[in-house]
């Protein structure tokens, strides 16, 4: 039997809002793999009507859970995907066209355009936000099979190998409602707070505390200073963003949480 040239990895729980759109951007895909966990709406509906392959498994985690994933499927190449995620057209002819030329590279970074209430954050870090989303399932000079990092915020992939970065963008429907941002930020605060607290490490240094919450305050995560109204305006022409309600708030997700938290006030170890 011929091994499919791309299989697509996908988790899910309670993802009707966005399961079709996302399955509908890779059709192409010889493979579609969806493990969901428990859902209690029309995902697995959903997933299947675009012939995916339906597996229902507890909640591992975000790595566990993508790892699960990854490791069913069978094709050359896997692309990992997120349910809010999906390709842009032209990132489907790219992929559809790299392939079969068996690229000499083995993993490629997809640039994230990230939407926030349904518009695209173009400055102030969000973009291009490469993510490493397509790899080889096996090759000779990857010293371990690409798996997520065994973490429960922010998992990356982690694998030996050269990577390159594509032309065209991954498109993240990250938060289309305030209630899913505020819904979202205090699940990933309590996860990120879990994470350094088991590290032993609460806390970065005090000269980086004073570079970030005085020398580049645009930059402070984790502080109440970032959002001093005196400060808040520097950051948001520094970042682009002035006067943009939406880009206000989403500077608050950037200088938060989008890569962890500078202190923990408020986390108990």
């Amino acid at each position: 039997m011929t091994t499919p040239m791309l299989s697509v990895a996908i988790i899910t729980k309670n993802e009707e809002a966005n399961i079709a759109r996302t399955l509908a951007s890779v059709q192409f895909a010889d493979e579609i793999i969806v493990l969901d966990s428990a859902s209690t709406d029309r995902t697995v509906e959903i997933a299947k009507s675009y012939n995916a392959r339906v597996y229902d498994e507890p909640w591992k985690g975000f790595s566990g859970s993508k790892n699960s994933a990854i490791e069913k499927c069978t094709g050359t190449w896997i692309l990992s995907l997120d349910a809010d995620e999906e390709l842009s057209p032209d990132l489907q002819r790219q992929i559809r066209t790299l392939l079969p030329t068996n690229p000499p590279t083995d993993a490629f970074y997809l640039k994230r355009r990230n939407l926030f209430l349904g518009r695209w954050i173009k400055h102030g870090g969000f973009y291009p936000d490469p993510k490493l989303r397509l790899f080889r399932r096996k090759a000779a000079n990857f010293a371990h099979a690409p798996r997520f990092q065994d973490r429960p915020v922010h998992e990356t992939i982690a694998f030996d190998g050269e990577a390159s970065t594509l032309d065209y963008d991954l498109i993240h429907h990250a938060y289309p409602t305030l209630e899913t941002y505020i819904e979202h930020m205090d699940r990933y605060s309590s996860l990120a707070c879990g994470l350094l607290v088991a590290s032993g490490k609460i806390s970065r240094s005090w000269p980086a505390f004073v570079a970030h919450v005085f020398l580049v305050p645009g930059r402070t995560r984790g502080t109440a200073f970032a959002l001093l109204p005196r400060n808040l305006h520097k950051l948001e022409v520094r970042e682009g963003l002035a006067k943009r309600p939406h880009g206000r708030a989403a500077v608050h997700w950037r200088s938060g949480f989008d890569k962890g938290v500078t202190s923990l006030d408020g986390c108990e170890p």
